[in-house]
């Protein structure tokens, strides 16, 4: 038998509010475009921006930001994470590619320090977060490549921001072997030994994203990239680490099980069993995370102690990657909405679409709208549309918002070829 559940009761629709009110999902964003103060409060309030290569809407770290702050210009959001002055650095929250305020450099030094040290011909240190390409790559390049590490830091050092191509020493690539390809030269991606040694500096916080190219990263010393005073805060005690990382958990998601705060591969981020539960137990212990029992949640749930129950006026489409959604069990607790991404699903077997954003009205998940970006017609695309079973009317708010995506993204036209019984009353809306 599992340990018993102990708390407050609070009801599915309660703890769907409070999820919504820690995401920044209160009301309906203001009209006019965003100045920095409501982006920086968007950004703050999601906590961290995945981000992702696909681009057939726009680029994904844009959206949970509009989401939240409503019509805002983009390049307020580069700058802040490439340009000056910087308030974002790239780095892994969880095993994610991620923009973080960069109050959180220091609470991730540990991690850094872990990958510094990692003896890659071993177990792999639990505090090393790195892709499964640089943890191979590397056990491989330490064997039959003492040195190039070094090789490659030098090549930064001298000419840096620069490509992870650009930083090859020798300009060797290797061949990928067939049918059975090298590991660490990815299957998606062609990691060759530069990619895989840049990428490891990168892990370990030598070098960092300086910015981008066509979305491709350009690494330089992050000495060079990352304001001074940041960088000269002491990394903290690794436990001391890890509690604040937890607490940012909590208060990003409000109310969570400890595999929503902390579970390997679906933690919001994610810890050792035993580390997750020390430090949960901490945590409670200093009333920070209230346990509480979750209507329909058979696991121990914990309320984060200044999160709110109100009500909840919200008018969003939600990134595949917002960090609201990120968990997909959660997403199916809290909103009874089963959710899965469907751009790495063959086409035959898509049953809502390829780009797949959830619409969220008031605090329900009422909609899956397919959409694209045709950038040759100046059109905003929606394929394919579906409606949840027992939703309210959606029709005009969803129109509404397809307008103000539209103009955000710079788009003349929406077009709907979507042919469900939703799409039919939304093309005549959006024609009227």
């Amino acid at each position: 038998m599992g340990a018993r559940v102990v708390g407050d009761a609070v009801g599915v629709g309660a703890a769907r509010r409070i999820a919504l009110g820690a995401q920044g999902f209160g009301g309906r964003p203001a009209a006019g475009r965003g100045d920095v103060r409501r982006v920086r409060k968007a950004v703050g309030r999601a906590g961290v921006l995945q981000v992702d290569s696909v681009n057939v809407l726009c680029r994904s770290h844009y959206l949970p930001v509009f989401a939240r702050a409503g019509d805002y210009a983009r390049t307020t959001l580069d700058r802040m994470s490439w340009g000056e002055p910087r308030e974002l650095f790239e780095y892994f929250w969880g095993h994610k590619a991620a923009l973080l305020p960069l109050s959180y450099y220091p609470l991730l030094k540990y991690r850094m320090q872990a990958a510094e040290r990692q003896v890659w011909d071993a177990k792999l240190d639990p505090d090393v977060t790195a892709p499964w390409s640089v943890v191979v790559g590397m056990q491989r390049l330490t064997a039959e490549r003492p040195g190039f590490v070094d090789e490659v830091l030098a090549r930064v050092t001298e000419q840096g921001p620069i490509s992870a191509g650009e930083a090859s020493p020798d300009g060797v690539r290797r061949k990928r072997s067939e049918p059975d390809p090298d590991p660490s030269t990815g299957r998606m991606w062609n990691w060759q030994d530069a990619k895989i040694a840049i990428e490891y500096l990168f892990c370990t916080g030598r070098v960092t994203i300086a910015g981008r190219r066509n979305f491709e990263r350009l690494y330089d010393l992050t000495e060079r990239v990352l304001p001074a005073d940041v960088l000269a805060r002491p990394a903290l005690d690794p436990a001391d680490a890890r509690r604040e990382l937890v607490r940012i958990a909590a208060r990003g998601l409000g109310i969570a099980t400890a595999r929503d705060l902390c579970g390997a591969g679906t933690g919001h981020y994610p810890l050792p069993t035993a580390t997750a539960r020390e430090v949960i137990g901490e945590l409670v212990d200093s009333a920070e995370l209230i346990p509480v029992q979750v209507e329909g949640i058979t696991q121990q749930s914990y309320r984060w102690h200044e999160s709110d129950d109100r009500p909840v006026d919200a008018r969003a489409l939600l990134s595949p990657f917002d960090p609201l959604i990120w968990n997909r069990d959660r997403t199916h607790h809290l909103f009874d909405f089963f959710y899965r991404i469907s751009i790495y699903t063959p086409a035959p077997q898509r049953i809502h679409g390829y780009y797949v954003l959830p619409f969220l009205l008031g605090d329900r998940l009422v909609a899956r709208v397919d959409l694209k970006s045709d950038r040759s017609t100046s059109t905003l695309l929606v394929p394919s549309l579906t409606s949840e079973p027992n939703a309210p009317a959606f029709t005009q708010p969803l129109a509404d918002e397809l307008r103000l995506l539209a103009k955000w993204l710079g788009l003349t036209h929406i077009r709907v070829t979507a042919t469900s019984p939703a799409a039919v009353p939304l093309a005549q809306t959006l024609k009227g």
